[in-house]
């Protein structure tokens, strides 16, 4: 992003992709992100950090991706009682990243909205989790909220409410429907029922022991936070991963892509009356993970990327091992991808369902798989390819239907287009060691780590004490920019379709709530 009009100076900011980072007033924030909306930009990640024992007050950071790469803006509050613009009206995503940190840290901004996001009661109003004299070990008596759900009013117009308790083991999530009928007039979800603490839990690790943390963030994209987290790490070190480890962890990031998918369409399917591929697909994700278990020592892969590399070697038997399932699950891939096609039923459920126009997705900054079944070309792996995927000449997958049949259609390509990564990776895996040591004191610093995952984009935002020490550590996932684009995709449709409609995005709670 160009934004040298706006009087900013940019330093370069150590990351997978090229970065820049500037220090900026509330205006000139408040102009760059107009910029960066008008140049076809994105708003990627919002938090923010307590530097008063630094005697820097409170420090918000906003980090923005056009087609020149990653710019982080970093904005300083003197005091506690300072504002900082509402970047929703430019950002709609902003919204509940926004409350989220007030939430936190006690940052509040110029914004209408004002409601809690992740608080639920699970602490005193008044106290900031994030604050550096936040006592985590008090304790304290549970309160109760009372969420102000936004109602709309008319002649026949009725409230479904569901969860935040669901069927199974899905994690919980609160959904207002208002409804005339069965037809859907509004949406508005309540998360972060599985608020964790992760962000306050990363103080208490080293920079060398945080992946493990970080790898369970969410745990259906553990590699793709764990190698995240490790490009941060490694820019604060000053090391790198060898040749052989980077494409290792390449061949386990799609290898979860792959498991993610497989195990979504026959969900979908069994959401559409469709038992048989339910069946199918459970199979196939089930053949996969427990390879992984037998090749990487974890069916979901934890604990396999490691700051400085991956935690062991594949061995050649275990590589022929994956080479060989990725033809055969090419093979009924296809077979499945006909019946899907070819099966009325599923065709009607379906198409038109769930429908997010190109603008829409544009406008609500929608990102991920979901993006590109709405025609958005949006993947890292392919706008900034760093190793391995400079050379592998990844396909990227693309649809304009934007509804329920067009993300599946985008899952069948992209889970093959993965499978031919995995045996392109095998075929020209690098010979070599597959961890390179981190020094014995790791300098403190600031980086960012970025990679593609299943869903989208995956941030770690990192900062290194000088002790070695983790001071902040913000992970950031593509849900809560797609979270609030759910909302409107059932706007039109029929209570029943909701299920489908929400397994076609299949959005991460964990990672959202933190």
């Amino acid at each position: 992003m160009n934004v040298s009009a706006l009087g900013i100076a940019t330093a370069t900011l150590a990351s997978g992709i090229r970065a820049q980072r500037a220090p900026v007033s509330a205006a000139q924030l408040l102009a760059a992100c107009r910029l960066a909306w008008e140049q076809g930009g994105q708003l990627v990640a919002l938090w923010a950090s307590d530097e008063r024992d630094r005697e820097r007050g409170f420090s918000l950071r906003v980090l923005l991706k056009d087609a020149d790469g990653l710019m982080l803006l970093e904005h300083t509050l003197a005091d506690e009682g300072a504002r900082y613009p509402d970047l929703a009206p430019i950002f709609p995503a902003a919204n509940r990243m926004q409350r989220a940190v007030f939430d936190l840290v006690g940052v509040e901004c110029d914004a209408e909205d004002q409601r809690p996001w992740l608080w639920q009661a699970a602490w005193p109003i008044d106290r900031f989790p994030l604050r550096r004299d936040f006592e985590s070990s008090t304790r304290w008596d549970p309160g109760v909220e009372d969420y102000p759900f936004v109602r709309v009013a008319g002649d026949g117009v009725h409230e479904i409410p569901v969860g935040p308790v669901h069927a199974g083991v899905i994690e919980p999530g609160h959904f207002r429907f208002q409804v005339v009928g069965e037809k859907v007039l509004r949406l508005e979800e309540r998360l972060a029922y599985t608020h964790k603490g992760i962000e306050k839990r990363f103080e208490a690790y080293s920079l060398a022991a945080g992946h493990r943390l970080a790898g369970r963030v969410s745990g259906d994209s553990t590699v793709a936070y764990a190698w995240a987290y490790a490009q941060a790490v490694e820019a604060i070190a000053g090391v790198g991963a060898p040749a052989r480890a980077i494409a290792l962890r390449a061949l386990c990031l799609e290898r979860e892509r792959i498991a993610n998918h497989l195990g979504d369409l026959g969900a979908l399917g069994n959401d559409a009356g469709f038992a048989f591929g339910l069946a199918q697909f459970s199979r196939l994700k089930e053949d996969v993970l427990r390879l992984n278990a037998q090749a990487f020592g974890h069916r979901l892969l934890m604990d396999f990327v490691v700051p400085g590399g991956v935690a062991r070697d594949l061995e050649v038997v275990a590589g022929e091992a994956i080479q060989a399932q990725c033809a055969r699950v090419a093979r009924e891939l296809r077979v499945l991808h006909d019946i899907y096609d070819e099966h009325a039923g599923l065709q009607d459920r379906f198409r038109n369902c769930g429908q997010v126009t190109r603008e829409l997705a544009v406008q609500l900054g929608l990102t991920g798989f979901a993006a590109r079944a709405s025609g958005l070309a949006d993947d890292l792996r392919c706008d900034f390819p760093t190793p391995p995927y400079d050379a592998l000449g990844v396909r990227q997958v693309t649809h304009v239907a934007g509804d329920v049949w067009a993300r599946v259609a985008v899952r069948f390509d992209e889970t093959l287009e993965s499978l031919r990564l995995c045996e392109s990776l095998l075929t020209a895996l690098p010979a070599g060691g597959v961890a390179t040591p981190l020094p014995d004191r790791t300098p403190a610093g600031f980086a960012l780590g970025i990679v593609e995952g299943w869903r989208g984009p995956v941030i770690i935002g990192l900062e290194g004490g000088a002790d070695g020490a983790i001071r902040r550590c913000h992970p950031h996932d593509p849900s809560w920019q797609n979270w609030p684009v759910l909302e409107h995709a059932v706007i039109g449709n029929i209570v029943p379709d909701f299920p489908l409609i929400n397994k076609s995005f299949n959005l991460s709670y964990s990672g959202h709530d933190l």
